[in-house]
């Protein structure tokens, strides 16, 4: 069992979210893959979101369904077991279109009561 509840997964995922647009807000592609220290970090952040994400009951999950649940936790696993296989690119695609569109479904999902 977890000792953390699927809403502080959420937040985890949503935290991470917010720290990678924050540490890439201000970079082009050329300058975020020349920064080693931007690049761990976000993987990192990644990594947090990814196991986050392994960690949210199927049947909270389904109440999401346009979010990339399964892609979310298989980048994860890339950047954790496959580092070597990281393609920049990719990342800074995702960065730049795929994290602001789960923002919004992913905050729907925490009661509205639910204080951050």
């Amino acid at each position: 069992m977890s000792s953390r509840s699927w809403q502080e997964r959420i937040e985890d995922i949503l935290n991470s979210i917010a720290a990678i647009r924050s540490r890439t807000s201000n970079l082009g592609f050329a300058e975020f893959e020349q920064n080693e220290t931007v690049i761990k970090a976000v993987l990192f952040d990644f990594i947090i979101i990814g196991e986050a994400t392994r960690n949210i009951p199927s049947e909270i999950q389904a109440m999401a369904p346009n979010i990339p649940w399964r892609l979310m936790a298989d980048m994860r696993n890339v950047m954790t077991h496959e580092y070597f296989q990281v393609d920049l690119q990719i990342v800074w695609d995702g960065i730049q279109g795929d994290l602001p569109n789960v923002v919004e479904p992913l905050s729907r999902l925490l009661p509205k009561n639910h204080v951050d």
